[in-house]
């Protein structure tokens, strides 16, 4: 009887894991042996957030776009998002202060300099280095769309250093939370 002990526990242990194994179990008897077992698995929050770019590029300005005040992209950054709960997207940016810069012309753009939205013609929402909900309290999905529109901010000033010519660029961070 005690060999029949070694080898059911020594399958229960194969199969579940040592950690699988709540407390030891006995099974007795003439010919067959039933030996229920629970298995049991705790599914996490899963999230899954994916573009088909790892980059935006924004719209450069025209002399009328100046004068207006900015460029509101006409095509948004489109995620999709899989989650088996609710879920909320974030955005914020890793710069401190102002956009990195390539140039010879000393040019200056802060970080709140780039708005995003999630509709072209509503309101936008300046990036900071903070946080911020894109949206919120959405039903779990198997692959719903997320778009993003980007605005970026000039000055009518032509000899401002926001606008001085260069390369101008600003490291973006999308964050998929499943509270």
């Amino acid at each position: 009887m005690f060999t029949k002990r070694a080898v059911v526990s020594a399958v229960a242990a194969a199969v579940l894991g040592t950690a699988g194994v709540a407390a030891q179990t006995t099974c007795t008897g003439i010919g067959t042996c039933n030996l229920p077992v629970n298995a049991s698995v705790t599914v996490p929050a899963l999230v899954s957030l994916s573009t088909g770019s790892g980059a935006v590029t924004l719209t450069a300005p025209t002399v009328d776009d100046l004068v207006t005040g900015h460029v509101t992209e006409s095509t948004p950054l489109e995620f999709t998002v899989r989650s088996n709960r609710s879920w909320r997207l974030q955005v914020h940016t890793t710069a401190a202060a102002n956009w990195s810069y390539v140039g010879t012309d000393a040019g200056v753009k802060p970080i709140s300099d780039l708005q995003w939205s999630t509709d072209p013609s509503g309101s936008f929402t300046a990036i900071t280095g903070t946080a911020a909900d894109v949206v919120t309290a959405q039903p779990r999905t198997d692959g719903a769309t997320q778009e993003i529109y980007f605005r970026t901010l000039y000055s009518n000033d032509f000899t401002d250093a926001r606008n001085a010519p260069g390369t101008y660029t600003i490291p973006l961070v999308f964050t998929l939370v499943a509270p």
